[in-house]
Parts: structure tokens; C-alpha cells; sequence
């Protein structure tokens, strides 16, 4: 399978094993070390069981970062909050499948707002979900493992559907990126690729590496783009 939408894959770091109390100084760390643009996971309590970033913080962090924002929002609700995620300063905003009701007009809404629009897959959504809402999103993130919580272990067995979201994709001739979320490392980033995916997020794995942030980016990309060209994966 052929991943036409990109030649460089792109890094991009949860900011969810950060210290709080320095989030600024993390997030200029996170851009020295390379990356392409930084996720902020919003988590609500309630979609999720945690409760993480609201705006404020987001638009506090903003004015330190050379690269872009994107919000995840695992949140029931998402539809009374995009307008304010978008004033904290996110590019792109990305809303779960499973907590819209109307996904079309969500995602139609986010791009009215002056945003590229997302749309997130939790592992049990299949794919066919976004086939009629391809037109207005701008990217697709399959969820490697289960919201809500950093330091997962990625599940294999979403293969599958990333490599079918790769085919939707490519077929509809639309720019859209492709991404993945939960579990990524120097292990797992290579399935995911292969599959299809050319937009990862890291987290946990990230802020662990023993030789610091900017080595874990390289690692990640490299590791990546030798998945190239990628295969075909059983649907």
C-alpha cells in the first residue's frame, strides 16, 4: 500500500507526561527538539475519567511555541467548546466520532471557525464512520488504544482499519492526514506506517528516552520512513 500523502512523516508529541508547573519551558523543549506540532489531549471527566487542559492553559503555553497546536478534545460535548480551543490558539482541533451527534455539521463548524477540522476513531469504530464526511475533515486519528489515560500499550489489531482509512483516503484524492494515537515507540511506529499512518503521536515513550526529546523525534521519524515503501496489510 502506497501513502500518498505525505513523504515525511510527521512527529508530534502529547504534552500529557509534562510538568504542569513548567508547561511554557516544556513546550519550548518540545519544539527544540524538533517536533512538527504539539497535541494538547482535553479530557473532561466524563467521555474520559480524567480531566486535563482547559483554554486558558492552552493560550497561556501558545506565545512559547514555534509550531502548531492541535486539540484533541475527549469530550462529550465538544460542539460548546471549539470556538474557545480555537481563540486558545489550536490550529487544528479534533473531535471523537462516538461524542457527535452531528458529525458533519462539527466538523463543518470547526473549519468556520478559521480551523483545520479532525475526526478521532476510538479502537471498536470502524472505519466506515467518516466514508460520508470525508469532504469536511481535514485529518483522521485511529486510536491506537482505548482515551483517557497516557502510557497505554498500543493495540496491533487496529492495523486493519488504518490500512482501510489509507484506501478511503487515497481514493477520495483529498489532502487528509492520517494519524494514530496510544502506545507509539521505536517498536510500534513501524505497524502503524506500514498500515498507512503518516501523522504519529508520542507521549509517554517520548518524554522516557534516555538520550532526551530530540533523540526520541529522530529515532521516531527514521524509524517511520524505513517502513517506506509501505505494504500491504490484510483487511
Amino acid at each position: 500500500m502506497t501513502n500518498s500523502s505525505a513523504t515525511q512523516p510527521l512527529i508530534v508529541p502529547s504534552v500529557l507526561p509534562a510538568d504542569f508547573a513548567r508547561i511554557g519551558d516544556e513546550v519550548v523543549e518540545l519544539c527544540d527538539a524538533g517536533v512538527d506540532r504539539i497535541q494538547w489531549d482535553v479530557m473532561d471527566g466524563v467521555f474520559v475519567p480524567n480531566i486535563t487542559f482547559g483554554p486558558d492553559v492552552i493560550a497561556a503555553a501558545r506565545p512559547h511555541s514555534t509550531v502548531g497546536f492541535e486539540a484533541h478534545l475527549m469530550v462529550v460535548d465538544p460542539d460548546e467548546l471549539l470556538k474557545r480551543y480555537v481563540d486558545a490558539g489550536c490550529e487544528l482541533i479534533i473531535v471523537h466520532a462516538e461524542a457527535c451527534t452531528h458529525l458533519h455539521r462539527t466538523l463543518g463548524h470547526i473549519r468556520d471557525l478559521g480551523a483545520r477540522s479532525a475526526v478521532a476513531l476510538n479502537p471498536h469504530t470502524p472505519a466506515e464512520v467518516v466514508a460520508h464526511v470525508l469532504s469536511e475533515t481535514d485529518l483522521i486519528l485511529a486510536m491506537t488504544v482505548n482515551p483517557g489515560f497516557g502510557g497505554q500499550s498500543y493495540i496491533p489489531s487496529v492495523e486493519p482499519k488504518i490500512a482501510r482509512l489509507r484506501t478511503m483516503i487515497d481514493e477520495s484524492g483529498l489532502p487528509i492526514e492520517l494519524e494514530v494515537d496510544g502506545g507509539i515507540t521505536d517498536k510500534t511506529i513501524g505497524g502503524a506506517a506500514a498500515a498507512g499512518a503518516d501523522v504519529f503521536i508520542s507521549g509517554s515513550w517520548m518524554y522516557a528516552h534516555p538520550d532526551g526529546k530530540a533523540a526520541a523525534v529522530k529515532q521516531l521519524r527514521t524509524t517511520a520512513l524505513e517502513s517506506t515503501p509501505y505494504v500491504d496489510v490484510a483487511l
